[in-house]
């Protein structure tokens, strides 16, 4: 148990055992095992994560990779996750690290300042929690997003949203911006594929939208006949009209072969720009494809006008026409974080 800190969101169970109440999966850990994510870990009768400080390494990439099209675009951003996850997504586009446990990865030892000064020493504006599920490493995130506020840099969580209502609070205290996988909108895929459930996921997409000033916007990696019809993309648009409304972005990629589900082939480009325009034609005012080369759907267009506001070739822009938030052409408000 070497090099752990005493992790928080948990309480003493029967049998010895701990629960954890970091996310809706509630393990109950016995001494000396993980929990599902790996890097949460009964000692002693207390809770530890391995994850505090330990990540796998680090990238800068374009902000839209995350993806995140509205929230200062253009920029860079500092990437980095630990090992583990706590879903279990068959289908896992980033295995080889969320399903590792920490001792299979070289992994770093890096303090929340550290972590901090490498972005300043980068020069990029933001920091993204990513590759794994951030929520694991709750504790990490919170001392980086606090220590880079007060540095005047961003933090953006990249997450399933798979978080306890309570632990979420702490957790997004200091968070700027989400990505948020809506993976499917199905119970029976959530639970068949990631071995979770929609409900809870749902349930924080509402509380972002509603209880805080994080800027988010939405994901859903589209896998050939198992969440890709268009009966389920226009009931999954008309919940965030009705929940979120019309300004929250969406995202529909493609799925490749990967991790457990090597029986799929991936998604087309014609699958996923039939889902944008349904979503487009539904209401939504922001909605992209991603993980195919589209000049057409990663363009962010004005919703009223419909002129070409900011143009990508993959996460490159082109061209940037948002002044001081709002269309160049009809002075319509942009929803955003924008330069």
């Amino acid at each position: 148990m070497s090099e752990t800190k005493l992790a928080d969101w948990w309480k003493p169970a029967e049998k010895g055992k701990i629960l954890c109440t970091l996310c809706p999966r509630y393990c109950k850990i016995g001494e000396g095992q993980p929990g599902f994510c790996y890097i949460r870990q009964n000692h002693g009768g207390k809770l530890y994560t391995t994850g505090y400080g330990h990540p796998t390494g680090f990238a800068v990439d374009p902000i839209e990779k995350k993806p995140l099209n509205h929230f200062y675009p253009g920029t860079e951003v500092l990437s980095f996750g630990t090992a583990g996850c706590n879903l279990g997504c068959r289908f896992c586009q980033n295995w080889s690290i969320s399903k590792a446990k920490l001792d299979e990865l070289n992994s770093l030892s890096v303090s929340p300042e550290d972590v901090v000064n490498l972005a300043k020493q980068y020069h990029v504006p933001s920091i993204a929690f990513t590759y794994n599920d951030p929520t694991i490493f709750g504790e990490y995130v919170i001392d980086i997003s606090k220590t880079a506020r007060e540095e005047g840099i961003k933090t953006v969580m990249v997450t399933a949203g798979y978080i306890d209502k309570n632990a979420r609070k702490d957790v997004y205290k200091y968070i700027d911006a989400a990505n948020v996988d809506l993976k499917a909108f199905t119970e029976r895929f959530y639970f068949k594929l990631t071995f979770s459930h929609l409900k809870d996921v749902l349930d924080t997409l509402v509380w972002l939208r509603n209880e805080t000033n994080v800027w988010f916007e939405i994901t859903t990696l589209q896998i050939p006949d198992e969440n890709d019809s268009a009966e389920e993309v226009k009931q999954e648009c008309e919940w965030i009209l009705k929940n979120l409304g019309d300004s929250v972005p969406l995202h529909f990629t493609a799925f490749h072969p990967d991790f457990k589900m090597w029986d799929k082939e991936k998604t087309s480009a014609q699958t996923l720009e039939m889902s944008r325009e349904i979503a487009l034609s539904l209401g939504i005012r922001y909605c992209y494809v991603g993980n195919v080369h589209s000049s057409k759907g990663q363009t962010t267009y004005c919703y009223n006008c419909k002129a070409p506001l900011i143009k990508r070739d993959w996460h490159s822009v082109l061209s940037y026409k948002i002044m001081d938030g709002k269309c160049y052409n009809c002075g319509a408000e942009i929803h955003g974080r924008f330069v």
